[in-house]
């Protein structure tokens, strides 16, 4: 049995046994790569919770998550640690979401905050804002419908009895245009103190979130939690070509239609907690899988790396104009605008040199 199974093994994998029967390929580079983003990503967290208007300990710091007494426990568990939380499930949802889109439009330029997913959860959401609905409790089950109202109108005009990549990214990004005329038309019509609440909620930021905006991310996360394990799995079908796939009997029109919903509802979850903070969702799936190496996208380094980029980019958006805090998605735009720049500037030079 273990000849047979190491004859079938490919490069670079190890086979993992569960009980007497069961047993799965682990990647060992990723496997590597995740336990790394873990110890970075706490690592991380530590830092965001020490550092502030006043330093507190690494050690009061692990007091307070912990339950423990502090005389830090109003700075750190009252201030810092419920923003914290929303940005990391924000990174996670970003992550992930990315992941799964890039992964059915094979393209790294869709993301939704690319293709317009992001903009028509804005425009929902900016419009409620408008009429006076400001909870945020309700604004990321509205910001659900408005992106996953414009995912399908993308998804309809991109179909032409399949789904071309470069088609589906560039009718993606009419939409965003147009739906960010839509967000502005909103702000012109709005209240000035809303259009000004609304224009911060816009550029993305996790400023005054708590635990009242992290608890439906989170619950959604949890819900998703099976679909994603699916999603793993069936991404790894999605990047085989579709005649091996379809004689492989996978049904990849539900396929894809599946891991595309997951990706839009988590982005739009996420979007409605912080605002569209851009870029996350294009970055995090690009560097975790050239720090992989696998033939796929890893969802769990990319939710990792989400993470890790969301609070990292608060952090400084926090400290490094202070007393002026910065929303983070400035933070965000300022690293992946130059990183957006330079993949349209590759693939263009990359199919120059095919041509040639």
């Amino acid at each position: 049995m273990s000849a047979t199974t190491a004859a079938v093994r490919p490069a670079g994998y190890s086979v993992v046994r569960i009980g007497a029967r069961g047993r799965f390929l682990l990647h060992r580079r990723a496997a590597v790569v995740a336990a790394a983003l873990v110890a970075l990503l706490a690592a991380v967290c530590v830092a965001y919770l020490c550092v502030g208007e006043s330093f507190v300990a690494p050690g009061e710091v692990l007091k307070v998550v912990l339950g423990r007494p502090s005389a830090d426990e109003l700075v750190v568990g009252t201030l810092r640690l419920p923003r914290m939380v929303v940005g990391l499930l924000v990174g996670l949802a970003f992550g992930i979401a990315g992941a799964l889109i890039q992964t059915v439009a094979r393209n790294p330029l869709a993301s939704p905050d690319i293709i317009g997913i992001s903009q028509g959860a804005s425009a929902l959401t900016v419009g409620a804002m408008t009429f006076g609905i400001t909870s945020y409790t309700v604004l990321p089950y509205l910001s659900v419908i408005g992106g996953v109202a414009a995912a399908a109108l993308v998804y309809a005009f991109a179909w032409r009895g399949g789904l071309h990549a470069t088609r589906f990214v560039l009718i993606g990004i009419g939409f965003a245009i147009a739906l960010r005329s839509v967000t502005t038309l909103f702000l012109t019509k709005g209240d000035y103190l809303v259009a000004q609440q609304a224009q911060i909620w816009m550029t993305g930021s996790l400023n005054g979130r708590g635990y009242d905006e992290a608890a439906p991310i989170g619950w959604t996360l949890l819900i998703l939690l099976p679909a994603v394990l699916w999603a793993a799995r069936a991404q790894r079908t999605v990047t085989m070509d579709d005649d091996t796939a379809t004689a492989l009997g996978v049904r990849l029109g539900r396929v894809r239609l599946g891991l595309v919903a997951l990706g839009v509802i988590l982005a739009s979850v996420a979007t409605g907690t912080a605002g569209p903070v851009d870029f996350v969702a294009l970055l995090a799936p690009q560097i975790a899988r050239r720090m992989t190496r696998t033939a796929q996208i890893p969802l769990l380094c990319s939710a990792l790396l989400g993470a890790v980029i969301v609070v990292f980019a608060d952090l400084l958006a926090r400290r490094l104009f202070s007393p002026t805090e910065l929303p983070v998605g400035v933070l965000t735009a300022a690293v992946g605008a130059p990183y957006l720049i330079w993949l349209i500037i590759r693939g263009h030079s990359g199919r120059r040199g095919g041509n040639a």
